[in-house]
């Protein structure tokens, strides 16, 4: 049993944005003992990054702990609700596919339902495998619906997210944060200070010549990693091979109409362009690779193809697709930025730092700092960001495109073994195993094998057991149903109106 002198009473927080202030309020209401002090480093000099502002439903599990409120939170962030990513010229130009959260129609007798559609799609049925999900035939009609505890299918199966401004978000956070007795230090560290024992970071100097003190250092610093990468020396494995996108722009839009509750990612000539509607604008991004377009083209391409008034100058952005080689060294834990960065294309840059958090309170230390601990710590996160790594490597692995250089190149690089393996095993027989605690389940798996046109020769023998005529009635019930509740719906819009979680700003506002 740990003895309470080796508890840990002082956290440091390096650095506020999004990693900081999610950081933040999960120790303050999780770890504040009245004993433990929790402190936040955070320098209005330094801007933050704030480009993952769409989420995935995982983030419901966060919300939840810190026991926060969804209508207040989409309000204080003037946040929408997202049923999935629209991806268009993936697979072939002009080509667009859905990937929607939750699952696809109903499986029978033990057999996967994506199983079933490639048989009735063999047969010559040939609709979209999105009218057997709820999320995907709710977004593709601008509609969202809240599930109430007993809801039935197929409202039930309902699945989703938030689009949300990163910067309101850190602000929401730091209040809740702030009421837990977080404190925040205003200051730009100019200096860490190590203990000579063993090389642990024992203090930070800001440049008032302040020592700020701590026994658990938490660096959510952004891409420099000024303790994890600067201090500690611990590498970076560089991904670009794979993931060749080196470059981002960013610039908010007017809304040109009701916010759609999906993101929308669109392949450009050597990357592709996101846009996020928000209650008040719209979030947009062209991550692209510098070896195969110049930044001034880059932005010519994303200017040219905004859908509103641009609200403000395009601000660009650099970065290297990676991870640090360790997530946790000595007492210094990275998240967010400083930890790794993966293109938001499946928007799981929030998701990586709500899973460290997590992860660090199942091992939390004390000051003895286990190296067990610390290992299947840095095991875990290893593990996630490879999982996401090869999710986001098939997009561009599966396309047909050869129509520019960077489209032959990533058609044709070489990829990850386990990538490989689940790809030739969907070639066969449509088949998708989940390892692990891998994040992404079979229906993102098959949403985007077949949006790209990986069709499998074949599909799953133990589907030929089942009648064909009642699975064709089976599956036709089933798109009735999707379309039915969808049809029912109220628009996304109306939604947050009437739930009372559109901005209370805005001069718009009808009462219920």
């Amino acid at each position: 049993m740990s003895n309470e002198n080796h508890a840990i009473r002082d956290i440091v927080i390096v650095g506020g944005g999004t990693a900081g202030w999610m950081a933040a309020a999960a120790f303050g209401r999780f770890l504040d003992n009245g004993q433990r002090k929790i402190t936040v480093i955070e320098s209005d000099e330094i801007g933050t990054v704030g480009v993952g502002e769409a989420t995935i439903p995982a983030i419901l599990n966060f919300n939840r702990m810190l026991d926060i409120d969804e209508n207040e939170f989409l309000r204080e962030t003037q946040g929408t609700f997202k049923l999935g990513i629209e991806f268009v010229n993936w697979g072939r130009l002009g080509e667009s596919y859905f990937h929607p959260f939750g699952h696809y129609g109903q499986d029978l007798h033990g057999i996967n339902f994506h199983q079933l559609y490639l048989r009735e799609y063999a047969r010559g049925d040939h609709r979209s495998i999105s009218e057997y999900c709820m999320s995907a035939m709710a977004a593709k009609l601008g509609k969202f619906g809240r599930a109430n505890a007993t809801a039935r299918s197929p409202v039930s199966e309902l699945f989703y997210a938030f689009h949300f401004d990163a910067s309101l978000y850190a602000k929401f956070l730091r209040r809740h944060a702030e009421a837990n007795r977080v404190v925040r230090q205003e200051g730009k560290i100019v200096r860490v200070h190590r203990r000579d024992s063993d090389g642990f970071v024992e203090s930070v100097e800001l440049a008032d010549g302040t020592k700020i003190t701590g026994e658990l250092f938490i660096d959510c610093s952004g891409f420099r990693g000024l303790l994890i990468g600067d201090t500690l020396g611990v590498g970076y494995e560089d991904w670009s091979h794979w993931l060749p996108m080196d470059r981002a722009i960013a610039v908010p839009t007017a809304n040109i109409g009701p916010p759609d509750p999906f993101t929308r990612s669109t392949a450009r000539t050597a990357g592709w362009q996101w846009r996020i509607p928000l209650q008040h604008r719209s979030g947009n991004g062209h991550v692209y690779s510098s070896q195969y377009l110049d930044d001034d083209a880059a932005e010519a391409v994303l200017m040219a193809n905004l859908e509103g008034e641009a609200l403000a100058d395009p601000r660009r952005l650099r970065f290297t697709t990676g991870r640090r080689d360790l997530s946790w060294s000595h007492n210094v834990v990275a998240l967010g930025l400083s930890g790794g960065f993966l293109e938001p294309l499946e928007s799981t840059s929030i998701h990586l730092i709500q899973n460290g958090i997590a992860r660090l309170f199942a091992l939390f230390p004390d000051k003895n700092f286990n190296p067990l601990e610390r290992d299947e710590y840095n095991r875990g996160m290893r593990d996630l960001y490879e999982d996401i790594r090869d999710f986001i490597i098939l997009h561009y692995k599966a396309t047909q495109r050869d129509d520019t250089p960077f489209w032959r190149y990533v058609r044709d690089m070489d990829i990850p073994e386990p990538l490989a393996r689940k790809m030739e095993l969907f070639k066969t027989r449509g088949r998708v195993f989940r390892e692990n605690a891998e994040l992404f389940s079979m229906p993102s798996w098959v949403a985007v094998m077949l949006g790209q046109n990986i069709w499998p020769e074949h599909w799953d023998t133990l589907t030929d057991a089942l009648d064909e005529k009642r699975v064709s009635e089976a599956m036709a019930q089933m798109r009735r149903g999707y379309t039915a509740t969808a049809d029912a719906l109220p628009t996304h819009e109306e939604f947050l109106r009437k739930a009372g979680a559109w901005a209370a700003s805005d001069v718009r506002i009808v009462q219920p």
